[in-house]
C-alpha cells in the first residue's frame, strides 16, 4: 500500500472545508522552477486521491507548477453533509484562484472522470480557468445513466456491510467498464486499498451527476477552450456522452486516445501528457 504524503498545504473552499495540495510529484526535486507556463491543477476521479496523477505529475512538472489535490471526502481533505456536487465545483474553484493569485495569471486545470465534471463546473464560477482539459468526464448521454436503481441498491447494501472492496470491484466492473481480469490486476495493485477505502464516496457522486447541476445542458455557457479526452477503446457511454456535450461547448474539441480506456494517465501516460500539453501549448485567442 502506498504510505500518504503530508500535503504542501490547504485550501478552504467557501463552506469552509479545507482542501489538500501536493505540488510537482510531492517531493521538492518534483518541483518546477519558475516557468511561463500557466500553473496546472490535476483533479482527480471517482474514489481516487491525488496519488491518481503520480505517473504523469512528473512530466507535467517538468515544465510548469502543477498541483494536485485530494477532493472532499477522501485522503486529507475534509468533508461535510449534506453532500452536493456544487460544493466540489467551488472547491476546484477556490483553488484556482489561490494558484492564480499567487501566479498572478490564469490556471489550467486536467480533470479526470468525475474530477472533469468538478473541472466544468469550476468553470462557471471563476474567470481564473484558462483551459481545460476533461477525460472522460461528460454526462451520459441522453436517455442513458451510468448506473441504474438496481446498481446503486446493490452498492449501498455493500457500503453499509463494510464490504469496501466489493462494493470497489463493483464500481470499476459495472460503471467504469473493466473487465473481470482487469478488475483482478487492479485489486494486486498498491492503490487498490486506497481507492477502496474511499469506494463508498462513489455512491454519492453517481446519485449527484444524474441530477440537473450535473447535466450537459448546464455547461453550455462554458466560453473557455475545453479539450475532450476520450478512450479508443471505451464504453461506448463515455464516448457518446463526449460528443453530447462538445456539441454545446463554445470552444471545444475531442482527441481519442487511440487503444485506450478510462486510465490513459497510467497506461499511456507519455501519450496522455503529449495530448494535454499539445492543447494548454496552443496560442489563445479571444472568444465571444
Amino acid at each position: 500500500m502506498i504510505e500518504p504524503a503530508t500535503p504542501d498545504g490547504f485550501v478552504e473552499s467557501p463552506d469552509g472545508t479545507p482542501i489538500a495540495w501536493w505540488e510537482g510529484d510531492g517531493s521538492a526535486a518534483g518541483r518546477a522552477g519558475p516557468s511561463p507556463r500557466p500553473p496546472l491543477l490535476l483533479v482527480h476521479g471517482a474514489t481516487a486521491d491525488h496519488t491518481a496523477f503520480r505517473a504523469v505529475a512528473p512530466r507535467f512538472a517538468a515544465a510548469r507548477r502543477v498541483i494536485s489535490i485530494d477532493r472532499r471526502g477522501r485522503g486529507a481533505s475534509g468533508d461535510q453533509l449534506p453532500y452536493a456536487i456544487e460544493r466540489e465545483y467551488e472547491d476546484v474553484a477556490a483553488v484556482v484562484d489561490r494558484l492564480a493569485a499567487e501566479s498572478d495569471g490564469p490556471v489550467d486545470v486536467v480533470g479526470h472522470s468525475f474530477g472533469g465534471r468538478c473541472g466544468l463546473g469550476a468553470a462557471l464560477l471563476t474567470a481564473n480557468l484558462r483551459r481545460l482539459v476533461v477525460y472522460e468526464g461528460a454526462p451520459a448521454p441522453a436517455g442513458r445513466s451510468f448506473h441504474d436503481e438496481s446498481l446503486l441498491a446493490e452498492l449501498d447494501e455493500l457500503d453499509r456491510a463494510g464490504d469496501d472492496d466489493g462494493l470497489m470491484a463493483a464500481f470499476m466492473s459495472r460503471v467504469v467498464g473493466l473487465s473481470a481480469a482487469e478488475v483482478a490486476a487492479y485489486r494486486a495493485t498498491p492503490t487498490w486499498p486506497i481507492r477502496a477505502a474511499a469506494a463508498g464516496t462513489a455512491i454519492r457522486e453517481l446519485r449527484a451527476e444524474a441530477g440537473r447541476d450535473a447535466g450537459v445542458e448546464r455547461f453550455g455557457d462554458i466560453r473557455i477552450p475545453v479539450l475532450q479526452l476520450v478512450g479508443g477503446n471505451s464504453p461506448t457511454i463515455f464516448s457518446a456522452g463526449t460528443r453530447e456535450l462538445d456539441a454545446v461547448l463554445a470552444d471545444g474539441r475531442l482527441t481519442v486516445l487511440t487503444g485506450q480506456k478510462h486510465a490513459a494517465h497510467h497506461t499511456s501516460p507519455a501519450l496522455f501528457v503529449a495530448a494535454v500539453e499539445g492543447f494548454l501549448d496552443e496560442r489563445d485567442t479571444i472568444r465571444p
